[in-house]
């Protein structure tokens, strides 16, 4: 207990500023789509500690038995590769991005509702041009110039199609969170200002 003349110590400071709960599920204006979301993010976090256990494995049986695979290296970079683009769309449904409150925080709830609803809605439109780009980039991995099926390899040893499918995956995955941005617009719309 502080006396009347002196000054609040810190920890009574910090009981009056805004606190960012850590959100372990998602949003409620990510709805059904952003549940889905959430659960399916346990098939990628498998899929790195797999990636792991790939790359210690090729270690041993490169450094200790002499007998190196051919497929350990690129199988953990693509299931890097797709839980690290998963990540982004894991994080929309928890609203879990980065973002600097020192203002937001400070701004009345109506404020915060609109500033809300414009990023959401900015994140929805640029989601909807990375999908066009990664269209872009899906149509040349996919198809040959002649419109024949022909998936981008690696042009390694091994030569697994990897490239394409990481390339479909990143297609698909933009679609989805362009939806998912869609859906939380939609939600924060409706929402009153006060529960912002």
């Amino acid at each position: 207990m502080s006396r009347p003349d002196s000054a609040p110590s810190v920890h009574e400071h910090t009981s009056e500023l805004p606190t960012h709960e850590t959100r372990e599920e998602p949003i409620p204006e990510a709805g059904l789509l952003g549940r889905a979301i959430d659960r399916l993010g346990f098939i990628f976090a498998v899929g790195i500690v797999a990636a792991a256990v790939f790359l210690l494995m090729e270690v041993f049986l490169r450094y200790a038995l002499n007998a190196p695979t051919i497929w350990a290296h690129e199988t953990a970079t693509f299931l890097c590769g797709l839980a690290f683009l998963y990540g982004g769309l894991f994080c929309v449904s928890r609203d879990r991005h980065i973002r600097v409150v020192l203002i937001y925080d400070a701004l009345p709830a109506r404020a915060r509702k609109a500033l809300d609803i414009f990023t959401s809605l900015a994140s929805m439109i640029a989601s909807g041009f990375f999908a066009y780009a990664a269209w872009l980039m899906l149509s040349k991995a996919v198809w040959s110039p002649m419109g024949d099926l022909r998936l981008e390899r690696s042009g390694s040893a091994w030569n697994p199609p990897l490239p394409a499918y990481l390339k479909i995956f990143l297609f698909v995955l933009m679609l989805v969170m362009c939806a998912q941005f869609a859906v939380i617009v939609v939600k924060q719309l409706k929402k009153p200002a006060k529960d912002i």
